[in-house]
């Protein structure tokens, strides 16, 4: 049995652009969606639903067992496909020929008893949820109390796509969470040389929407709306998942402070992060490796020389797409790093429908946005 929380090293990160040979280009792989009727399983289904390498073979949902998908997603009932697809009971998944990866879409805390029942049936696991992102058993325990009592059959190979080292070999993958990854993206460039261009002390601003909380959130739309609010000022769960992938990825330990606000949308993330440059280090310097951090990554745009508000990343930028933009800002000594990208596409399901790309051996892009939807 694995430790608990643990994860796969996944060291400093290089070009991933590669795909990985476990499939042929042309094959068609079965997938099960796993929590299919919450907001990120409804993303999962939407994507894979144009994918031209997948046939979605089981969709989970306890409550909504034997709904047709469009009566709980009604924004998918018009696909062709959708008429077909009904939600099962869990249990039912023992009851169909393997598949070859299951997305698992439950809130966090529910994955880990359940995980036995779902490996013996699929060949991969990709879970979107924070159940196995941390390795610290302490922050464990704070955080996801639940994977402490259940602890993993198998290490899970902590993964972000542009940024990992190799393509997870393993069975069991754990995407990032949708705030720590926009941060992650944000300040990456200014640690990962070799020798640090910021300070280790950061301050970190982040603003997500309404379904960041999921779709149980119980905040009633009239006090959502037309508000803007403090969501966690102190303790966030990403904020020890971030300070864990920089030090993975760029061997930098930060001194992050990780504060986080309710934004009054439906989707998208922004992350502002602040640090003070260390001594010789200009402008130019910072915007080259930022250049260099993200060339040749399809699903992250650097914003290059910003200078009107709307140059910035920005949510209508990125909304309804798998993109996350990047840019920065420079005075004196000081840096501003701006992220944005949607939190169900990129920070969830297109994240990992990106993973599966690469784990299966798909083009990197495949079934995948990469335009906004606005206005």
């Amino acid at each position: 049995m694995a430790d608990i929380g643990r994860t796969h090293d996944i060291g400093r990160a290089q070009d991933t652009g590669r795909t990985h040979d476990t499939a042929r280009p042309h094959d068609t792989i079965r997938v099960a969606v796993i929590g299919a009727s919450g907001y990120t399983g409804g993303e999962v289904i939407r994507l894979l639903l144009e994918h031209p390498h997948v046939e979605l073979a089981f969709l989970s949902a306890e409550r909504a067992a034997g709904a047709a998908i469009g009566s709980v997603h009604p924004w998918l009932r018009n696909h062709p496909k959708a008429g077909g697809l009904k939600f099962r009971p869990l249990a039912e998944l023992a009851e169909i020929d393997p598949v070859d990866v299951a997305f698992g879409c439950l809130p966090t805390g529910a994955l880990p008893e359940r995980l036995p029942l779902i490996a013996s049936q699929a060949k991969r696991v990709l879970n979107l949820g924070g159940d196995f992102r941390l390795r610290a058993e302490d922050e464990v325990r704070t955080h996801y109390p639940r994977t402490a009592e259940h602890p993993p059959l198998e290490d899970f190979a902590y993964y972000v796509p542009e940024l990992s080292t190799e393509v997870p070999d393993g069975r069991f993958v754990n995407l990032p969470g949708c705030m720590a990854v926009t941060t992650i993206y944000a300040l990456y460039p200014l640690f990962a040389g070799a020798e640090p261009l910021a300070a280790d002390k950061v301050v970190v601003d982040a603003k997500t929407g309404s379904t960041g909380g999921g779709r149980g959130g119980n905040e009633p739309p009239a006090e959502r709306t037309g508000n803007f609010r403090v969501h966690k000022l102190y303790g966030h769960r990403h904020a020890p998942e971030v300070r864990q992938a920089i030090a993975d990825f760029t061997g930098a330990a930060v001194d992050l402070r990780f504060s986080t606000h309710s934004l009054d949308v439906a989707r998208g993330i922004l992350v502002t992060a602040y640090a003070e440059l260390r001594d010789g280090v200009t402008s130019l310097d910072v915007k080259r490796a930022y250049a260099k951090a993200y060339v040749g990554k399809p699903f992250v745009r650097v914003r290059p020389a910003p200078r009107a508000p709307q140059d910035f990343p920005m949510l209508k930028a990125v909304v309804g797409s798998n993109v996350a933009e990047v840019a920065i800002a420079v005075q004196g000594g000081q840096v501003v790093a701006v992220a944005a990208l949607d939190n169900l596409i990129k920070g969830a399901a297109g994240q990992a429908v990106q993973a599966m790309n690469l784990i299966s051996g798909f083009p990197e892009t495949a079934g995948l946005p990469t335009t906004a939807v606005s206005p």
